[in-house]
């Protein structure tokens, strides 16, 4: 998968309009400033575009599926059409369905309540939790962190080649790590997973808002992502791919919209005929302000040239990794190397900081929102950082100091939306605090590091 480089070509795109942009926040030192969210790989901003999509529609709300009346057929258009809009984002085969769900973790629960009898799955301990943790009923084989791309490919061709007995298998690859921002080789990936009798799905949780996913390019079986990565923060999410699996299973909730057909038997028993279509899986009224807030992203990132957000987004990348290079007490998180291509996300640690208060300090101070912990990615930052599962410790409790191992870890995450000035504020404030120090006192609430009420560092 090829990403555009390093650039400093005035054409590049402005950041997309998201809400949020004009928030102030409260600094402990005083005063407000503009935030600047930089938490992308949690939950990315809602684009202004999807906003006022949602809010022109929400008058003409009405049941999908379920109606005669002029609202409730408006609707389920909407719904549907939601629906051909992410084929078309995903460039889908003709006969793949797009299942609407309500997250990436519940889209892959989903296709692992659909797999069938003895199949075996292949997960990298480096996925997210919501990718590594899902397959209870298979047999799992968890694959070790690779370090370079051709050492995924070989473990994976490997692992699959020693498999016994031969039977039904699925590989489960993230797209782009929510730790390092990485992108794996998918399509090298798949070819391994296809060659040995396996499928492929790819989490592309991370992917999808930064760079366009091709379904049949990129050969995988089933793709599942989130609208609130996707700047569609309305509770919903998508699997797409191939039907064979979906089809044949029973449907993921049991009750209306997923049946076809009901009828009491003599027996007093009851016969269901379920939907093979994606409705099969999508019980219950269905969440189509989520649908229609996806879609609405979809068109907007199209419209907008993903050449043009890629190449500009590389440059924010550059603008980060170049400023932590200056600090000498910053390590980056890496599994691939410094130079591996890379979305908006970086994970980093400060040589004698404590991550919590480094981030909270970003907050208070700078008016910064980071995230900082092991980003439901456990094993993967554990193996990064060479620690052991333990707790963070105290607040301003030194850590991370020469000789010693850091606990947890700082992420920077960034996207189409990210104005210069986030990045160019976020790169001093970490050479200020490495440099100065803290200027506010912070203690331990609840687990987190906050700032101490009324009293500046001394």
């Amino acid at each position: 998968m090829s990403v555009a480089t390093s650039t400093t070509d005035q054409s590049l795109c402005a950041p997309l309009p998201v809400l949020g942009r004009d928030v102030t926040v409260p600094l402990v030192t005083g005063g407000e400033v503009s935030y600047a969210a930089l938490d992308y790989a949690a939950s990315a901003p809602a684009l202004q575009r999807v906003w006022d999509d949602v809010a022109a529609y929400a008058p003409y709300y009405g049941s999908v599926h379920r109606g005669a009346g002029y609202l409730s057929q408006l609707s389920t258009d909407l719904f549907e059409n939601a629906r051909r809009t992410v084929e078309e984002f995903l460039d889908c085969r003709a006969d793949d369905q797009v299942v609407f769900t309500r997250s990436t973790t519940d889209s892959l629960n989903l296709l692992a309540s659909t797999l069938p009898a003895d199949c075996q799955v292949f997960v990298y301990e480096t996925e997210h939790h919501a990718s590594l943790l899902p397959w209870r009923d298979a047999r799992v084989t968890y694959l070790n962190a690779p370090r370079t791309p051709g050492e995924a490919v070989a473990t994976l061709e490997r692992a699959l080649a020693e498999r016994d007995p031969y039977g039904p298998a699925l590989v489960c690859v993230t797209g782009a790590s929510n730790v390092t921002g990485e992108l794996w080789p998918v399509k090298e990936l798949a070819a391994a997973a296809h060659a040995h009798g396996a499928r492929i799905v790819l989490d592309a949780a991370q992917l999808a808002p930064h760079h366009p996913v091709s379904v049949q390019e990129l050969d995988v079986d089933w793709v599942a992502f989130s609208g609130h990565k996707l700047y569609a923060p309305f509770g919903s999410g998508v699997l797409a791919g191939r039907a064979d699996w979906l089809q044949e299973a029973e449907p993921y909730l049991a009750g209306g919209g997923a049946s076809k057909a009901v009828a009491r038997r003599a027996d007093g028993g009851v016969d269901v005929e379920w939907h093979t279509t994606a409705a099969r899986h999508e019980a219950g009224s269905p969440n189509v302000i989520g649908a229609y807030s996806i879609a609405s992203a979809c068109k907007a990132l199209t419209e907008a040239g993903f050449e043009s957000l890629v190449a500009r987004e590389q440059e924010l990348i550059a603008r980060v990794q170049g400023g932590l290079a200056e600090v000498p007490e910053v390590k980056v998180l890496s599994l691939f190397g410094d130079d591996a291509p890379r979305v908006g996300v970086i994970s980093f640690v400060v040589e004698g900081w404590n991550s919590s208060h480094f981030a909270a300090a970003l907050s208070a101070e700078y008016g910064i929102g980071v995230r900082d912990g092991l980003f439901c990615a456990h094993p993967l930052v554990r193996t990064l950082l060479g620690s052991d599962p333990q707790d963070q410790g105290e607040c301003g409790a030194p850590e991370g100091a020469p000789g010693e191992k850091s606990l947890n870890a700082i992420r920077v995450s960034f996207g189409a939306g990210t104005p210069d000035e986030h990045v160019e504020r976020f790169v001093r404030a970490v050479r200020e605090l490495v440099r100065e120090g803290a200027r506010w006192a912070y203690r331990t609430e609840g687990g987190r590091c906050v700032p101490d009420t009324g009293s500046a560092a001394s």
